[in-house]
């Protein structure tokens, strides 16, 4: 089972542009709509979203792509 994180976390994650680092600015617990595309999540499997630290660019991810910085 994935980590459970929290506003405010410092974590890490692998993109195709290597290693990138943010902080998390919101947790979702039920579906939502991100850049045109339907993400799945629940209380049980939540996803992230995470501003980068370099670029200020906004991602979402599950918990089981990211890792504490």
């Amino acid at each position: 089972m994935a980590r459970k994180f929290k506003v405010g976390d410092h974590v890490r994650w692998n993109s195709e542009a290597g290693m990138v680092s943010g902080t998390i600015i919101a947790v979702h617990t039920s579906d939502f709509d991100y850049k045109g595309h339907m993400h799945r999540a629940s209380a049980a499997d939540p996803q992230y979203e995470i501003k980068s630290d370099k670029t200020d660019h906004i991602a979402a991810h599950k918990g089981s792509a990211l890792h504490l910085a």
